[in-house]
């Protein structure tokens, strides 16, 4: 990646990310190309091989596009059948390291298909996440259902939104909105009918997301 560096796009980017960690100056399509050609290179063998580069790659990564590699790794289709329940510390490690919503909510594909996938092992999981101290893993309880539309598990949404209904926090209360409005695009007469009766405590910012899209 240093070879196709950018600075000064790396300094507007690490400028608009807020980030701590800096850019090499790549754009997402470019980060993917190199991925694309580096993996088809390497065979990492066994799930453990494979977990043990992901993690390699994430915890030593000294620019921000190296921790998006690591993301691309972890979702690479030929390695899909090592991703199970056991894989939820290292997925834990990466949402509190991560601490950021470019990262994080690439971790939420992840998270969803886990929970889809084995809901008896992530749902208490994702219950328990919905009230700890680590402001990114309620997010991630929040919003782990975005894609599963008529498949959604309303007890668990509810359950993980009311516990920050009064979370200050903008990237929880824009979670919460964007959950609710997702889900808008299934039943959307249920989204109006929480939305009014949680109007009091939802957030301003929560409201406007969650009734976006509803006429």
């Amino acid at each position: 990646m240093s070879k196709l560096a950018n600075p000064e796009r790396a300094r507007a980017m690490r400028a608009y990310m807020k980030s701590a960690m800096p850019y090499y100056g790549l754009s997402l399509p470019q980060v993917r190309g190199v991925c694309k050609a580096v993996f088809a290179e390497r065979e990492l063998g066994s799930c453990a091989g494979w977990k043990s580069a992901v993690l390699e790659l994430w915890r030593g990564a000294r620019r921000r596009e190296e921790r998006y590699a690591a993301l691309y790794l972890l979702r690479l289709t030929r390695y899909r059948e090592c991703v199970g329940p056991d894989l939820m510390p290292m997925i834990e490690e990466m949402v509190e390291t991560g601490a950021w919503w470019d990262l994080v909510d690439e971790l939420v594909h992840t998270i969803g298909e886990l929970l889809r996938e084995h809901p008896k092992e992530i749902k208490p999981v994702m219950r328990a996440w919905s009230t700890d101290s680590n402001m990114w893993k309620r997010r991630v309880s929040i919003i782990c259902q975005l894609s599963f539309k008529g498949e959604t598990d309303l007890e668990l949404l509810y359950a993980n939104i009311e516990p920050n209904l009064a979370d200050r926090e903008f990237f929880v209360r824009k979670a919460i909105g964007w959950a609710l409005r997702q889900y808008a695009h299934t039943d959307p007469k249920e989204v109006v009918r929480y939305v009014r009766a949680y109007e009091a405590e939802l957030s301003g910012l929560s409201r406007r997301e969650a009734l976006k899209n509803i006429g």
